[in-house]
């Protein structure tokens, strides 16, 4: 019971993540696009609880930052005006779960008028709270489609290659080698380098994600190969192909099921790498261009000297995606112990049987 347990405790701190960036712009104060000139660079802003003469408020609030006179980029907070924090405040427009018109986000300035930057803004003044968890939609989207389509590549070659055999193995194995041996990374920025760079943010998405996908399906079709080797000489297969049953009952209704254990660990394993791969192309402007966020994006400019040593907080959503690295790899190692008998029953699901 202790693997399903832990099994159950990755799914669900997966799918929490997963539901604040699914429901960004309910958590997201801001549009991410939406620019304050006045306030660029402005740090994170600091929550009191105590106002200047000490006196205490139930209630968050925030001091406006007031530029300095002879720095753009240096602030001090005015504590002559306190300005309380609201929850589930009414903001600028969004569509709920990508569906439902809504404009009630989780919480904003008592004023309407003074931005709560949490995580502080970028050079153009844009919140970056906001434009993390709306980033996040792109980059694990972009992470979760890749790999869907790295699977589907992987589980039709690799089970053509199983069952069929012959030259066909021949062939889509000896391809599956080259991809596995050629630097992944490096045929990545290749293959993008190759693609048209002027292209809208939906369509660099897509070209994003289909680059990613096809340069990833040659694991996961050995491993699906193996498993369909193995499962196409058992005896109840030979029994359904000796009463007349053809290869494509036989695939659908007794051997690819059985690859649903390698698919599922190679999924998580694979999903943020993918996702870290869609940062890494959108770092290098290579991915999702402006002003549309995405994780890449948003720490593209701390290729900047200036901005790596003076803006602490633009590496903060570098900081923010490991837990979604971690939740995959916590995931990834709970399914491999599931998928392996011998490990189940070391952890006790054998005892209940």
């Amino acid at each position: 019971m202790r693997l399903w347990r832990n099994l159950r405790g990755w799914l669900a701190a997966l799918m929490v993540m997963h539901a604040v960036i699914l429901c960004a712009g309910f958590f997201a104060p801001y549009d991410p696009v939406s620019q304050d000139r006045e306030h660029p660079y402005a740090p994170p802003a600091r929550i009191h609880f105590r106002n200047a003469r000490g006196e205490f408020h139930w209630r968050p609030f925030v001091y406006a930052l007031r530029p300095q006179a002879d720095s753009f980029d240096s602030y001090a907070e005015d504590t002559t005006a306190p300005i309380p924090i609201h929850f589930l405040v009414e903001g600028a427009r969004y569509r709920l779960l990508g569906v439902l018109p809504w404009r009630v986000h989780l919480f904003g300035a008592g004023d309407g008028q003074t931005r709560v930057a949490l995580l502080g803004t970028d050079g153009y003044g844009r919140d970056q709270l906001s434009r993390l968890l709306w980033g996040g939609q792109i980059s694990l989207l972009a992470g979760l489609l890749a790999t869907a389509l790295a699977l589907g590549c992987g589980l039709l070659i690799g089970a053509a290659a199983g069952y069929w055999g012959g030259w066909r193995d021949e062939v889509l194995m000896r391809g599956a080698e080259l991809f596995l041996a050629l630097p992944w990374l490096y045929l990545l920025f290749a293959l993008r380098a190759f693609l048209p760079l002027a292209v809208t943010p939906l369509e660099a998405f897509f070209l994003v994600c289909g680059v990613i996908g096809l340069v990833g399906w040659a694991r996961p079709a050995r491993l699906v190969r193996g498993v369909v080797l193995s499962a196409k000489e058992r005896d109840y297969v030979r029994a359904a192909r000796g009463f007349g049953a053809g290869g494509g009952y036989l695939l659908r209704r007794h051997i690819l099921p059985q690859t649903w254990g390698v698919l599922l660990t190679q999924a998580a394993i694979l999903a943020p790498q993918y996702v870290l791969a869609e940062v890494t192309l959108s770092f290098l402007g290579l991915g999702v261009p402006e002003p549309a966020p995405s994780w890449g994006n948003l720490l593209a400019s701390l290729q900047q000297y200036s901005v790596l040593t003076s803006y602490w907080w633009m590496s903060l959503p570098a900081l923010a995606m490991t837990p979604f690295f971690l939740g995959y790899l916590g995931l990834a190692s709970a399914l491999q112990r599931w998928a392996d008998p011998s490990k189940m029953d070391s952890g006790g699901m054998g005892s209940n049987g």
